[in-house]
């Protein structure tokens, strides 16, 4: 049976939420998801509490969440050198995730510096994870696209692949549809051409889908070699730093259902899945 490598992100889908979801809430939440078995939980941020106030208590959630018997790693998102220092002292912290903008304006807004200051930003945090024994994650945000006006083809997004992969020794990345942007046709086209030119590289998918495009998108990926798959229950999420109207992540309870029913192997408990799915919309306001 084929297997899939799922991501979880209750960080993704907490961040752009305006009243704040109290610490003891997250700490029930994420010890229910380390439960169900997904390879990783992208679990919360080490940014300035001013850009994500909903995430400032990261750190006190990492000290109290039970991983005993748990097989999950944990991600966070860093946004800098500063957050990158302070995320590698959490010794449960397995990986380190980095938005690598190939927009213009979205790493300005996101990142608060220019692609070329996150590329200088990017070579300082991956030495600091290297050192830590802990592994980089990028995320190539707006691989797909952007709605600024900003340039973007295949090609760009490749060169900046190749890039993080030869120069900066990346070894996994994730393309990010951060704003649902994302065509089928592009999203095959950069899997099926970096997959095969990159093997030592491990390439997932983050995408941002509705109800009625996350198959196709999905689909595409998969089709394309993708193996990896970031996601949220119930499809909550998005970034605030890209517009005022958030593009939820993929559904990950949809997903994993398509997987199963496809003879793709999860390795999920789909009860605690569903119990999950049931404390999501009581958690999410």
């Amino acid at each position: 049976m084929v297997e899939v490598k799922l991501i979880e992100c209750p960080r993704d889908a907490m961040q752009g939420i305006h009243p704040f979801i109290p610490t003891d809430t997250k700490v029930e939440y994420l010890n229910a998801l380390l439960r169900v078995g997904f390879h990783t939980i992208d679990i919360g941020s080490f940014v300035s509490p001013k850009a994500i106030p909903q995430l400032r208590d990261t750190a006190e959630v990492l000290q109290r969440i039970d991983m005993a018997g748990v097989k999950s790693k944990l991600l966070v998102i860093v946004a800098n050198e500063r957050g990158a220092e302070e995320a590698v002292k959490h010794e449960n912290v397995t990986y380190l995730g980095y938005p690598f903008s190939i927009s213009e304006t979205f790493q300005q807004r996101n990142t608060n510096t220019g692609i070329e200051g996150s590329w200088a930003r990017t070579a300082h945090i991956a030495e600091t994870v290297r050192k830590a024994g802990k592994e980089l994650v990028v995320y190539i945000s707006m691989g797909f696209g952007n709605p600024y006006g900003d340039p973007w083809s295949p090609e760009i997004a490749q060169r900046w692949t190749e890039r993080l992969v030869n120069e900066l020794g990346v070894r996994i990345i994730a393309l990010s549809d951060t704003v649902g942007v994302a065509r089928p046709e592009d999203i095959s086209a950069l899997f099926s051409h970096l997959i095969p030119a990159m093997p030592e590289v491990e390439f997932g998918a983050h995408l941002h889908a509705r109800l009625d495009n996350w198959r196709i998108k999905t689909d595409a990926a998969w089709n394309a070699g993708c193996r990896r798959f970031d996601g949220a229950l119930k499809g909550y999420g998005g970034c605030p730093m890209a517009e005022d109207d958030l593009v939820g992540n993929l559904a990950m309870e949809l997903f994993v259902r398509y997987c199963e029913h496809s003879g793709i192997r999860t390795g999920l408990d789909l009860q605690q899945l569903e119990r999950c799915v049931d404390m999501a919309v009581r958690v999410f306001p």
